[in-house]
């Protein structure tokens, strides 16, 4: 029985996982053609909006899910299917007037909203994203239940229809909307409606599960009162919760700030402080995706970790925190350092309509700056794993604090500008990441070797994009094709070098172990083609 639930646990957690990593590849569909159609500008508006929304939704949906499954499962366990019902009751009831809150927020403040960002051709989208965030809330009330009773392929499959249909609603109304003269501003509040769409979708797919799979057989068990269920939901929502919002809110008050500096320090109008953000919101695109090819890879670490721990297997425990560290450096450092080489001819590539200079210098930074997120996001995992789920929270409130105070002061620096944005990213980040490893090398038993871990694989990602660099100068100098094609070929020649000088560097320095690709999806496989023992 104890093996099903642990074959049961291992496979939801790689079906969530899929799912992922599923909607991570749509949205970067979705956003990179989406930057395009809307221009610099455009795309200010569309994320000043969103960042309102994601800030509601992390505040008022995080922890609850969690801890509705939490304690749907526990129901479960015991047989309590009156408990697990009312406890569903409960949790829609809060989901619902959170989402309401919200709802009267985004849609009735829709103005001050945008007032609030110092950008006021962002009320429109605010108000087209207010009746997701109600939605929003029944689906995690749906999901969370579906995962308390160990059913994860249903909010997999929620996340990618929300994606798909952000991916064709979104970019159809946007495209449709400026053809027929509407200004940018509104097209950008036509590709969140495809937001709205797709959790509107999405909710009616979750309901319809759960109607097929409620329990509808009669139980003696006595639930719960309902005061008793909603202190204990909020007791273990409100940490996870604060965890969770932390990134959202401080990338709000970030937002803010900066393009408040650039108008009000620097004397930009709304359109050129738009230009310059909606630039730097496109490179954000490029960076968010080394930490999320990271998911698979952080949800198998704290079960696995948390098990040998579980079974006093200290060893065990500190080579599995060893592999993890060490996969990271090498999926990290050359996706990073990549971005920092080929910053502005990817950018120009993807972002034709953009200053590709300005979004290459803003990129390069970013590039370094996602090295230490998923750095970061690994340390996480580890401290989790080892029941310290409170200082990451606190770690990261102290790299918030920075980046904020850093951003202030240096967007108003004529010389700097929208360039403190990236850096006060990088800056933020690698305090987190450097606060982290010192707690993990202070918490597990057995000391991780930093220096051993990281070195080679450091190495190896230093040659390549050295190699890519040049090589792309090489090409832009020397190889007759201009426009796109040109930049199609040098671009793919680079990347498929960079790969090809990093694969055989792996190789040849003998960086990675049998232990380490057991971490991966098709690890062992892959193991056997390079002869890894």
């Amino acid at each position: 029985m104890a093996e099903a639930k642990k074959q049961s646990f291992f496979g939801g957690a790689a079906v969530l996982a899929a799912g992922v990593i599923i909607v991570k590849i749509i949205g970067a569909i979705y956003k990179i053609p989406l930057n395009n159609i809307l221009g610099p500008e455009g795309a200010a508006d569309f994320y000043n909006a969103y960042n309102i929304y994601a800030a509601l939704l992390t505040i008022s949906t995080t922890g609850l899910p969690v801890a509705l499954s939490k304690m749907v499962s526990e129901a479960n366990t015991f047989g309590r299917e009156n408990q697990a019902r009312r406890i569903f009751r409960v949790s829609a009831a809060t989901f619902l007037t959170l989402g309401v809150i919200s709802f009267c927020i985004m849609w009735f403040g829709n103005e001050w909203c945008a007032r609030l960002l110092t950008n006021p051709r962002a009320a429109f989208g605010i108000k087209m994203l207010a009746p997701a965030v109600v939605c929003v809330g029944g689906l995690s009330a749906f999901r969370g239940y579906a995962q308390g009773s160990f059913r994860m392929t249903p909010t997999s499959v929620s996340q990618i229809i929300e994606a798909v249909c952000k991916l064709v609603v979104g970019l159809a109304l946007a495209q449709f909307l400026l053809r027929i003269g509407r200004d940018v501003s509104v097209a950008a509040g036509g590709a969140i409606a495809g937001v709205t769409v797709g959790t509107v979708l999405a909710l009616a797919y979750m309901a319809a599960d759960y109607l097929r799979h409620r329990v509808k057989t009669a139980s003696s068990d006595v639930p719960d009162e309902t005061g008793a269920i909603l202190k204990r939901l909020i007791a273990i929502a409100v940490p996870i919760t604060l965890s969770s919002s932390m990134v959202s809110v401080f990338t709000l008050i970030d937002t803010s700030l900066v393009q408040g500096q650039l108008q009000n320090a620097l004397g930009y109008s709304i359109d050129e402080m738009r230009y310059l953000y909606g630039t730097y919101s496109s490179g954000m695109n490029l960076y968010n995706l080394p930490s999320s090819m990271m998911t698979a890879l952080t949800i198998s670490v704290i079960p696995a970790v948390s098990g040998a721990l579980t079974r006093r297997d200290r060893v065990g425990a500190a080579r599995l925190v060893g592999s993890s560290l060490r996969v990271t450096g090498l999926l990290a450092f050359p996706m990073g350092l990549g971005l920092w080489a080929l910053a502005e001819p990817i950018f120009g590539l993807l972002y034709p309509r953009y200053d590709s200079v300005l979004g290459g210098q803003l990129l390069a930074v970013l590039g370094l700056a996602s090295i230490f997120v998923c750095l970061m996001l690994i340390a996480n995992s580890i401290l989790q794993a080892h029941g310290h789920v409170r200082m990451p929270v606190l770690t990261m409130f102290i790299g918030g604090v920075i980046k904020v105070v850093m951003n202030f002061h240096l967007t108003a620096v004529p010389s700097v500008n929208i360039h403190a944005a990236p850096i006060g990213t990088l800056t933020c980040f690698a305090v987190v990441a450097a606060l982290n490893l010192l707690l993990v090398y202070r918490t597990v038993e057995h000391k991780p070797n930093y220096f051993a871990l990281f070195t080679k694989p450091l190495l190896a990602a230093l040659v390549m994009a050295v190699c890519a660099k040049g090589c792309h100068a090489l090409l832009a100098a020397y190889v007759p094709l201009g426009g796109t094609p040109g930049r199609v070929f040098n671009v793919g020649v680079s990347v498929a070098l960079a790969v090809v000088v990093y694969a055989a560097l792996v190789v040849a320095l003998r960086v990675i172990t049998k232990d380490d690709l057991a971490l991966l999806p098709k690890g062992d496989r892959l193991g056997r083609l390079l002869r890894v023992k």
